[in-house]
């Protein structure tokens, strides 16, 4: 089992990122149960209300699940949704007789944001990839890929010519896709969005967040903003009698 971090942080970020370190090294599996909340205050000599906003953060992020009565475990990986597939856009559009095109606003390295690294279980500040693009068909953007990459399993993710290659197509050869976490959501476009996509405040679009897998390695965090009027999901389920 981990032991605690020297007090250099916030004492919930040390609590969340003990945590994130136990599932990382699989101290705590997925399926498992954390330890409660009173063992961890004790553990790092804080009050409840402090460990009580770490597990809450972690499970808002989807990385663990709370139980009434029972206690928090770390939440299973999920296997590819049954709502979508996770393709290339460049084919996608391409089998529609369409032409494919993209604006790669950036690719770079970064700090993780708080959101980010709870995504990719990592620790706040670590480095990671991060890229911004517009996927175009024939003149009209209708996806804004804002993804971030660990290093550790893509490390020559930067080098890449985006314009060429998706990063979707690029991840499918650098570290196969074999697990995918997907949540769809309705938003509106912020203004960078707007400015990006073409679109107007009041303009509907769906965002899927997207966290995908190589064996046990979490390698990618990606949000999909898609315009709503431009755009459907669709899902084809066999039904077993």
């Amino acid at each position: 089992m981990n032991t605690p971090k020297p007090a250099s942080k916030p004492h919930y970020l040390r609590i969340r990122d003990f945590i994130l370190d136990g599932i990382k090294s699989r101290s705590f599996a997925p399926g498992a149960k954390i330890p409660p909340e009173v063992e961890l205050a004790k553990q790092f000599g804080v009050s409840r209300m402090t460990v009580n906003k770490a597990i809450r953060d972690l499970a808002e992020a989807g990385v663990l699940l709370r139980y009434a009565g029972d206690g928090t475990y770390v939440a299973e990986r999920k296997a590819e949704s049954p709502l979508l597939d996770v393709n290339n856009i460049a084919e996608e559009i391409a089998s529609r007789g369409h032409a494919y095109r993209a604006e790669v606003h950036f690719v770079r390295e970064e700090a993780a944001s708080e959101e980010v690294a709870l995504r990719l279980a990592l620790g706040v500040g670590m480095p990671v990839f991060h890229s911004l693009i517009v996927h175009f068909e024939d003149d009209t953007p209708i996806q804004l890929e804002d993804r971030y990459i660990n290093p550790q399993w893509a490390p020559d993710y930067l080098a890449q010519q985006f314009q060429r290659e998706t990063p979707n197509a690029y991840l499918m050869r650098a570290c196969p896709l074999t697990d995918v976490e997907h949540t769809v959501e309705a938003v509106l476009p912020d203004a960078e969005a707007q400015s990006l996509l073409g679109l107007q405040a009041s303009e509907p679009c769906l965002r899927v967040l997207r966290r995908t897998w190589s064996g046990k390695h979490l390698v990618s965090f990606a949000r999909l903003l898609h315009p709503g009027a431009g755009y459907k999901l669709r899902s084809q389920t066999r039904v077993r009698k």
